[in-house]
Formats: C-alpha cells, sequence, structure tokens
C-alpha cells in the first residue's frame, strides 16, 4: 500500500512540477510554439521543433517513394527535432524504488557521478513525503 502510495505521490508532484513549469513559461512572455521546420524537408540535415502538445513526438509521415530499383526511388529524413530558441533548460529525473538515500547525490552509498554533477549545477527537491496530507501510520 506504501509502495502505491509513493508512486502517486511522485506521479503528482512530477505532474504538479510540470503545470507549474507551464504556467510560469506561459506567464513569462514566452510566445506560444508552432512547428518549424528548417532546412529541405526530407534531407538529412532538416531539424523542426515541437508545439509541445505531444510527447514524445509523433512520427512524421514518410515523404520518399519506395520503388522496385534504388534509382527509381526518392530517399526521405524524418528531420531533427530541435528545442525552439526560447525553450526553458529543464531536466527533471524521476526515480522510483530507489530508496532516497542509496544514491550518492543525497548521501548514500551508490556512487552517482553523473547525478551528482547534475545536482550541483541545479535544483534538488528533497523534502518529499509518500503521505503529505495524512498521519503517520500508527505503530504494529
Amino acid at each position: 500500500m506504501a509502495k502505491r502510495s509513493l508512486r502517486a505521490t511522485i506521479t503528482r508532484l512530477a505532474l504538479l512540477a510540470l503545470v507549474v513549469l507551464l504556467v510560469g513559461w506561459q506567464l513569462g512572455g514566452v510566445p506560444a510554439l508552432a512547428q518549424k521546420i528548417s532546412g529541405t524537408p526530407g534531407a538529412p540535415n532538416a531539424t523542426t521543433t515541437l508545439p509541445g502538445n505531444q510527447l514524445p513526438a509523433p512520427a512524421p509521415p514518410f515523404g520518399g517513394v519506395i520503388k522496385d530499383g534504388a534509382l527509381q526511388s526518392k530517399p526521405w529524413w524524418a528531420p531533427r527535432i530541435t528545442p525552439p530558441q526560447s525553450a526553458p533548460n529543464v531536466l527533471l529525473i524521476i526515480t522510483d524504488d530507489a530508496g532516497f538515500g542509496v544514491p550518492s547525490t543525497f548521501g548514500g552509498v551508490i556512487p552517482t557521478p553523473a547525478m551528482d554533477r547534475v545536482a550541483k549545477a541545479g535544483l534538488r527537491y528533497n523534502r518529499c513525503s509518500p503521505r503529505p496530507c495524512a498521519p503517520p501510520p500508527a505503530p504494529p
């Protein structure tokens, strides 16, 4: 039961963080994003941005032509997805069933040097509770 409660709390916190981020981003004067393609569509160097309403991005429809022979076929590459210039630089890492004190980022014994570097350069939200609005469980 506690595991389900913790997972639900983490999910709620992640959704809340995303909502706060998006609301703050919109209130900050960043214009709404529209899909923008640069380069020649179908070329290997083409890039695109996303409107941000669906992640992961849907696969674009195939724009090439497939024939029996390679010379009659037309190659096509999906555009590489890039963030828009005004996109915020945010990295949200959510782990499940890891144990709070296990990674070295939070003082644990398992070395996690990559997470340590990310945590030192940003914010760490580390005061989470699986039961934010409930009294502690009764002793056995």
